[in-house]
């Protein structure tokens, strides 16, 4: 009885359960290396990555069901007790339903991954951004918590209450923020394209100008819409929670009537803000000078107005602080630049070295694209202590006039150098006493 029995257990029913386990890793063998291997061949041939991340996120818990179901099988062919069938049973469908759960879960992290990685690096606003890493957290939780009830409820502990509140306010709860994420990303999607169409409307091409208004306004504008929709659905979950939402407002109207008095340096900022929009004061992109600081725009919003200087540092000015701002990159800049030459030089053979060199800096291939009208003098400036200063004058492209300023020096300094014009430094003349006759 030794070659057919093995400790109470017959040989023909061990081969089957060995069998029953070596079919399911041959299974999973061709799943992982043949199957899925063809499968992630045709996601590399999409445009996109996401199906790549799908794929890489579905394949551990599909191996992992296969071997599951394996050993499930092979456990029916071993003459377990009653007590002991029971348990492997509910193991079985505890541990595909949890797969289930992570291949879920999986799924949704890969595809939250992709849209911070590729989409939302492309939108106007930052808010589509929090909004992901907070669901990067809430979906997990989420996951965890269906494991957990899926896992209780198999176990056999009664459930009744937690389902009856799930079936009955858990789905709206889950179409409320399902339809609340949705509408942040239509609104990313959208406002860009709408402001784009309204600010381009009547021009025959969209310009820098026109790109750079597009630009602030859809930062501001998204802002605001997808804090509305946020605000409106956090509302519409406090009612399905059974919140009465109106104490809520009105312990809001009164809060805000308490923090009206008390933030008035945020009243004042906001208020500013809409103003510096509206009246277009300046753009992302744009050099400006506010409240003593001068820098390129970085973003601005209702609040504040950021600006990145040449140093790199960051300022943030609240827009209540800016009483004057000065934008020298609106429609055009102007090349302003005095040059000096010594008391000797024939002014009119100076003036018009500085022509040429400035005509032919405007026709150069590498700047003309940069330069509206060519540097040329406009007037003999001062008579200064070292050397009598020339003014020129020229209008570039916005935020182009330091890079042609820097060119025109250069050319000025060269051709000064070929036709022996003398570029002053500060000269101290000594005196004692009085002069001779006839000597100076």
């Amino acid at each position: 009885m030794f070659e057919q029995v093995i400790w109470g257990v017959a040989l023909e029913d061990i081969l089957l359960a060995l069998s029953t386990v070596a079919a399911a890793l041959a299974a999973t063998w061709v799943a992982h290396v043949l199957l899925w291997r063809w499968v992630r061949g045709l996601a590399r041939k999409s445009r996109t990555s996401l199906d790549d991340a799908i794929v890489s996120a579905v394949e551990k818990p599909l191996v992992a069901a296969i071997l599951a179901a394996g050993l499930y099988l092979a456990s029916f062919f071993l003459p377990l007790l009653p007590a002991a069938r029971t348990y492997a049973h509910r193991g079985f469908l505890i541990l595909i339903s949890l797969l289930g759960i992570y291949a879920v879960l999986a799924m949704a992290e890969a595809f939250l991954r992709w849209y911070q990685l590729e989409l939302a690096t492309r939108t106007e606003t930052g808010l589509d951004d929090k909004l992901v890493q907070g669901l990067r957290v809430a979906v997990p939780l989420v996951g965890l918590l269906m494991a957990a009830l899926v896992a209780l409820e198999l176990v056999g502990i009664e459930l009744a209450p937690v389902k009856g509140w799930l079936v009955g306010h858990g789905a709206r709860l889950g179409l409320i923020m399902a339809l609340a994420v949705v509408a942040v990303f239509a609104v990313d999607q959208a406002v860009p394209r709408m402001v784009t169409r309204i600010v381009a409307r009547g021009a025959e091409e969209m310009d820098t100008e026109t790109q750079k208004r597009a630009t602030t306004l859809t930062q501001v504008l998204a802002t605001v819409a997808q804090i509305a929709v946020l605000s409106l659905a956090a509302f519409m979950v406090l009612s399905e929670l059974g919140i009465n939402i109106g104490p809520v407002l009105a312990g809001l109207g009164v809060a805000g009537l308490a923090f009206g008095f008390g933030g008035q340096y945020l009243v004042r900022d906001l208020i500013a803000g809409v103003f510096i929009i509206m009246e277009n004061h300046y753009r992302v992109g744009d050099v400006v000078k506010v409240a003593d600081v001068a820098g390129v725009v970085e973003a601005i919003n209702l609040r504040r107005t950021v600006l990145r200087d040449l140093d790199g540092i960051v300022h943030t000015v609240p827009n209540g602080e800016i009483r004057v701002s000065s934008n020298y990159t609106r429609g055009y800049s102007r090349v302003n630049l005095n040059i000096s030459v010594s008391y000797d030089t024939d002014l009119d053979r100076a003036i018009a070295v500085i022509n040429r060199v400035g005509k032919a800096l405007a026709e150069d291939p590498q700047w003309a694209t940069l330069i509206v009208t060519p540097p040329q003098v406009l007037r003999v400036d001062n008579l200064g202590d070292s050397g009598i200063e020339i003014k020129v004058l020229g209008d570039t492209q916005p935020i182009q006039q330091w890079a042609v300023t820097g060119e025109l020096r250069k050319r000025l300094k060269k051709a000064f150098d070929q036709e022996g014009i003398e570029i002053p430094w500060p000269h101290t003349k000594v005196y004692f006493g009085n002069w001779a006759p006839g000597q100076k």
